[in-house]
């Protein structure tokens, strides 16, 4: 019997978007941000599910750690069973989150895996060459100007990252594995290239456990009376957005600063919207 309810209750926390800062007004998924809805997720109910639907093509590693973990705990602690649905994508980042899960379902159309590490930039040291312009750097630290996009490449830079992207992966790849453990399908090459798959061949991978929706899925578990409940997130209107705003910003598109963070989130819409893009979206 259900205490106060004749039918049970299922919290829905939805994570939706890019993870980590996307823009200095709109902030991506991140553990400061999603700490209290995580939270209310595994105490808002006496259901011993939660259910989690992400819609994330990625993004910080530190953020997707940081927020897998709070779930892992919270699940621990409440005794709860975690059911994880991707939506139209759970790639990269989104993916880290998607572990998170007990069990992890897909639509036939999502797009899951990406289990990889990136590092993007742009090289403008032959643009700025023939305007005629120096680039001028002064640093206290022999490596203070590594990767520097005025600047041409350097072997020992990339070297550099593409170290520190391994650990990163490994990372990335060893919470793969500890949380499917006995379910993947397939050598690690494959799964831990980088690629992105469907979700039919994502589940003869190993990498997600079924083809299905949230609301069917609970209904199986807990019957045709269950209530899907979202998990409030907060709000995300002007005001919050301008308290989020960094100093010196003064008003939408206006004051010393209101260029230059116009012009950073503006470059940020088109890194955000490449993202989405990558896969098709």
């Amino acid at each position: 019997m259900w205490p106060f309810s004749r039918k049970p209750i299922v919290p829905v926390l939805r994570l939706s978007g890019p993870i980590g800062m996307v823009s200095p007004l709109r902030p991506g998924l991140a553990l400061a941000s999603m700490a209290g809805p995580i939270e209310k997720a595994f105490t808002m109910s006496k259901c011993p599910s939660v259910a989690l639907v992400i819609n994330s093509p990625g993004g910080s590693a530190v953020q997707s750690s940081l927020m897998f973990k709070r779930i892992r705990q919270l699940a621990e602690e409440n005794k709860k069973k975690v059911y994880v649905f991707c939506e139209d994508v759970a790639a990269s980042g989104g993916y880290y989150l998607a572990v998170a899960g007990d069990e992890i379902y897909a639509d036939p159309s999502s797009i899951v895996g990406s289990i990889g590490v990136i590092f993007s930039s742009f090289g403008f040291d032959k643009a700025i060459e023939k305007l005629g312009i120096q680039r001028r750097v002064y640093t206290a630290g022999l490596n203070k100007n590594a990767l520097d996009a005025f600047m041409p490449e350097n072997a020992e830079d990339i070297a550099r990252i593409k170290s520190v992207q391994a650990d990163v992966h490994d990372v990335f790849i060893g919470v793969v594995k500890d949380r499917r453990a006995g379910k993947l399908r397939a050598p690690d090459a494959e799964l831990f290239s980088g690629a992105f798959w469907s979700a039919p061949k994502a589940l003869d991978l190993g990498l997600i456990d079924g083809v299905a929706d949230v609301r069917t899925k609970m209904r199986q578990l807990h019957g045709d009376k269950v209530e899907l409940r979202a998990v409030p997130i907060g709000g995300g209107g002007l005001l919050s957005r301008l308290r989020r705003a960094p100093a010196g910003f003064e008003r939408l598109g206006g004051g010393m600063g209101g260029g230059l963070v116009d012009a950073e989130d503006a470059l940020s819409a088109i890194e955000t919207r490449a993202m989405w893009g990558k896969f098709g979206l």
